[in-house]
């Protein structure tokens, strides 16, 4: 059995950290055989449990999370050995938030350490706007970069952005209390390494190495390239106004983008202009230093944290080439027409299957001891005391 000790991963975004919490979550009966508790009755547990502890509003769902929190901590001061608490959107959390979630856990009685994975700007940058256009935005690459570089950043999408990956900032806000042994920076590798390396790195940190754990999962993430990034956006300008967003998820953001635009292969990749590449590198450049200073436990690199010698060729999303556009046009065409299919041959089937049912009621309905039944309950409720007779009848048979 572990020691007690909660190990509260809080971001950042875009990191692997969905990965993470899908395995942590099909692995449960095997990780708390091991002394570790991941408390989440349904997948997005966590998720909810974030949304209420910062009260946010989340289309909704911050209805159904209401308690989430209370009941995490509740589980987790109860657990004896190690509790493991993972989403990225609990690096959005203030001050006061932060030390409620902190309380609310046992700190400073109870072992508490912090977890935040972070990734390199220069790939962090596009993947934030690709992540808004699919979630319906509209908003052109260029404004996006504007809006992250002016230093107001007043705007939502500034404001969010730096919230969830301005890593000093985060640090303060979550690990200011903490000793620096139980800070722990999982940095993400650069682009072309071993995928199970960053797996790697989140097992150490997390106390999973040598686990007999199921890796695989079926929710992903994936990313598209320039025209296919470009094509959903000139979608969402045409059908944000006509379909409702119960309808968009599936088909836009999981069948169009994840599960067939994200396929395409030879696309040019998101990547950023070579003046905003010098500035998110000079900004990256200060972030390591700080990190450094700190003296926090670092798994990996901090070198993973900077880009390259050179800035990858920039293809603007913003004036996509149209043969390219088109060509992912056509898979998404494709796609939709594939889907419309399966979802008439469905409806073919749920008719037939209603159709059978129908006729086998009608059946029923035609036989004499239906008849004969059907006359003697007409003639209890002629009567009072039959009436009353039905009525006990029913309720004991709970109808």
């Amino acid at each position: 059995m572990s020691r007690k000790r909660v190990l509260l991963h809080v971001g950042t975004p875009k990191t692997g950290t969905s990965y993470l919490q899908d395995v942590l979550f099909n692995n449960r009966p095997t990780l708390r055989a091991a002394g570790i508790s991941y408390p989440a009755e349904r997948f997005d547990g966590q998720f909810l449990a974030a949304l209420d502890l910062m009260r946010l509003p989340w289309g909704g769902l911050e209805q159904e999370a209401v308690g989430a929190w209370d009941e995490l901590a509740d589980r987790t001061r109860k657990w004896s050995g190690t509790t493991i608490i993972s989403h990225e959107i609990l690096a959005n959390a203030s001050r006061p938030q932060v030390q409620r979630a902190l309380e609310s856990l046992g700190h400073p009685e109870t072992e508490v350490h912090v977890v935040l994975s972070v990734r390199d700007l220069v790939r962090q940058i596009p993947a934030e706007w690709q992540e808004n256009v699919k979630h319906r935005r509209t908003i052109g690459f260029r404004r996006f970069l504007d809006e992250l570089q002016d230093p107001e950043r007043e705007g939502r999408i500034a404001s969010w952005f730096w919230s969830v990956q301005e890593v000093p900032e985060i640090l303060d806000r979550w690990a200011g209390d903490l000793p620096p042994e139980q800070v722990h920076v999982v940095t993400v590798p650069p682009s072309g390494s071993d995928s199970s390396m960053l797996w790697d790195r989140f097992a150490r940190v997390f106390g999973l190495a040598g686990l007999d754990l199921d890796l695989h999962v079926e929710r992903v993430n994936p990313s598209m390239g320039v025209p296919e990034t470009s094509l959903v956006r000139k979608i969402n300008k045409r059908v944000n106004d006509s379909v409702e967003p119960a309808h968009y998820r599936p088909l836009v953001r999981e069948l169009l983008a994840h599960q067939t635009l994200s396929k395409r292969r030879g696309s040019p990749r998101l990547a950023l202009p070579p003046d905003v590449w010098e500035w998110a590198r000079d900004l990256s450049e200060s972030w390591v230093e700080e990190i450094r200073a700190r003296g926090v436990d670092v798994v990996g690199d901090l070198a993973d944290l900077l880009p390259g010698a050179e800035p990858a060729e920039f293809f603007d999303p913003d004036r996509p080439r149209p043969r390219q556009v088109n060509r992912a046009a056509l898979d998404a065409i494709e796609a939709l027409l594939r889907e419309g299919v399966r979802q008439r041959e469905l409806e073919e089937e749920l008719r037939a299957r209603v159709a059978d049912l129908e006729q086998a009621l009608e059946r029923a309905y035609l036989r004499p001891t239906y008849r004969a039944r059907e006359k003697a309950v007409r003639k209890l409720e002629d009567s009072g005391l039959g009436r009353g007779m039905m009525s006990t009848y029913r309720r004991v048979r709970g109808r």
